[in-house]
């Protein structure tokens, strides 16, 4: 895990993602205190509703299956277009 001022990750930002993107953590500080992490997204959440929404059909209460059914209508493009599958 990295450790950097607040200043420093400003100046560096770029930086700061390209080690983020590649696994690294980095602790900004300010004052000696720590106030921000930085470090890599978690990777395939959009597979994973997918796949829950997929199998979850006629397995839930009635209420829960109404909101997970409207969900799904009301996101199928933004699902199919933008979430990621990794």
């Amino acid at each position: 895990m990295k450790v950097m001022t607040a200043t420093e990750a400003s100046r560096n930002f770029a930086a700061v993602l390209d080690e983020a993107e590649h696994g690294e953590t980095i602790v900004v500080t300010r004052g000696g205190k720590r106030i921000a992490v930085i470090g890599p997204a978690p990777v395939a959440p959009g597979r994973m509703v997918k796949a829950f929404l997929a199998r979850s059909a006629g397995t839930l209460d009635a209420e829960f299956e109404a909101d997970v059914a409207a969900a799904r209508e009301s996101l199928r493009d933004e699902m199919r277009n933008t979430w990621p599958d990794a």
